[in-house]
């Protein structure tokens, strides 16, 4: 597209992110309850960029507490849990390292059915995201079957610009968002916690990732059993079956999980992910794989890389608690990710928004103590470790190329990718 195209869809995004006019979000569908929302001052952006200067030196209203809730981390959970507490007028902030939160991503961007229909991602322009209903799933071998249930699919994303939408939408709900502002150690002071070069909080939620710094500050538990993903982005690249998530198994190329190939709004992404030993640590051998699949999938040999995603992905629990008084962890640094198949916008989002909403019936005096709602809301995915133990213990090729066709396995992948028998397509 022309860089003088006048794309109505196109041009509403890009004015929403360029200049965020203060707005009251309509309760989601999935909010039961909340009380009313109070109008908060917002700030107006540069308009050279989504994000105005100066974050990190934002000043603060003297209180007893600067705020209800700070959140360590801008991504799915940490956005969730600012929203929810916002609904309730808290006075929330939100610390994002980064200069630009669709920066060094660390997640494919692949977002389920669930997602779009029940939370506040369904409200994302329309134009950054794409349909994909079918998943292709492949042997070691590269023998294949199709897979579709009826009425479910997944959608890829413009995850970049997802993620700048969700910021923008942090700021018009009133949230103190902080771009280039690192989280370095916090301190108990009395029934509050202090955090350095922020402020005194009632709560402190960390969302800060696999590697989660305020957990290792405040002493919570740890996640230990990590994926390691590497993905290659390729712009403006269509493949011949863009309706289907290409998924490769391959003990060579991702022992302990997979491979795939998914058309997105803005190109193809492809990647793998291993199991991650820190004892032994292997690069995935993203450039051998994509030789091993490029013709299987139609990706031109002309494609050129147009970026990279890089990362840990949690596949078990922390080794300690996830919250204690006043600080509670959430997304990935709770490990609050399918542990199978690594999926977590979903699991993450609502857990973060859990834990917000929490937050915000506490503070207003209607509801439990939020650590202990974060803990009961936590998945446990019982069945899905077992899996996980023998997708780590068990994994062979040879029968995957053997019964990748037979009734069982199929039944097996339908339940792992859509939750309930699929249909022949």
């Amino acid at each position: 597209m022309s860089a003088t195209s006048t794309n109505p869809g196109k041009k509403r995004l890009t004015q929403s992110l360029e200049q965020v006019k203060f707005r009251l979000p309509t309760p989601a569908r999935f909010i039961s309850t909340s009380p009313p929302l109070h109008r908060l001052t917002t700030r107006r952006l540069d308009a050279a960029s989504p994000f105005s200067s100066g974050d990190a030196a934002m000043p603060h209203t003297p209180t007893a507490n600067d705020y209800d809730v700070i959140i360590v981390g801008a991504s799915f959970a940490g956005a969730a849990c600012a929203l929810a507490a916002a609904q309730y007028g808290l006075r929330a902030c939100v610390l994002e390292r980064k200069t630009d939160p669709g920066e060094r991503l660390h997640t494919t961007g692949i977002v389920v059915k669930e997602a779009m229909q029940h939370t506040w991602l369904g409200r994302m322009p329309e134009q950054l995201v794409q349909r994909v209903a079918r998943v292709r799933l492949y042997a070691p071998n590269l023998r294949n079957v199709l897979l579709a249930a009826p009425g479910y699919y997944f959608l890829t994303t413009d995850t970049p610009n997802l993620m700048r939408w969700l910021a923008s939408e942090l700021r018009a709900s009133g949230v103190d968002l902080r771009l280039q502002q690192s989280f370095t150690r916090a301190c108990r002071d009395g029934d509050a916690w202090q955090v350095e070069g922020v402020g005194r909080t009632a709560y402190l939620v960390g969302a800060d990732g696999a590697r989660s710094r305020v957990a290792l500050r405040t002493g919570l538990g740890q996640v230990r059993d990590n994926l390691y993903g590497v993905e290659r982005e390729f712009a403006g690249v269509q493949l011949p079956e863009g309706d289907a998530l290409h998924c490769f198994v391959s003990r060579r190329f991702a022992p302990g999980y997979i491979g795939w190939a998914a058309q997105n709004p803005t190109g193809v992404q492809v990647g793998l992910a291993l199991r991650h030993d820190p004892a032994h640590a292997r690069a995935p051998d993203i450039e051998g794989f994509l030789e091993h699949v490029r013709d299987v999938v139609g990706l031109p040999h002309s494609a050129q890389v147009a970026g990279t995603r890089a990362g840990l992905v949690p596949c078990g629990l922390p080794d300690g608690p996830i919250t204690a008084p006043g600080v509670i962890l959430t997304g990935d640094a709770a490990g609050v990710v399918s542990p199978l198949s690594a999926g977590g916008i979903h699991s993450s989002w609502r857990h973060g928004w859990a834990v917000g909403d929490a937050i915000g019936l506490h503070r207003r005096g209607k509801g439990p103590a939020a650590e202990q709602v974060a803990r009961q809301a936590a998945p446990t995915f019982h069945r899905k470790r077992v899996l996980r133990w023998a997708m780590d213990h068990l994994q062979r090729d040879w029968p995957v190329d053997a019964l990748l066709r037979t009734g069982p396995v199929r039944r097996l992948a339908e339940q792992i990718y859509f939750h309930r028998r699929g249909v022949r397509a």
